[in-house]
């Protein structure tokens, strides 16, 4: 079995994903705390709540299992 070669398209492809994905992360991160300033005067704890409920619901949903969680 041969080993992959890593190239510069290789690299450049899976940077420009995770900068790709971390830039996503940041905007949800930003409408979510405006979020809270706009609907609950600024209290994060009904939005960190409801972001837990509908994580937890997300990740039972395909499995029907949270076996996920045990990697945390």
């Amino acid at each position: 079995m041969q080993k992959p070669q890593i190239t510069l398209r290789y690299l450049a492809k899976n940077i420009s994903i995770v900068i790709g994905l971390v830039l996503v992360w940041r905007g949800v991160w930003y409408v979510l705390d405006e979020c809270d300033k706009l609907l609950f005067n600024g209290s994060h704890i009904w939005t960190a709540l409801i972001g837990i409920t509908v994580g937890l619901i997300i990740l039972y949903l395909p499995d029907k299992d949270l076996k996920e969680i045990e990697k945390l």
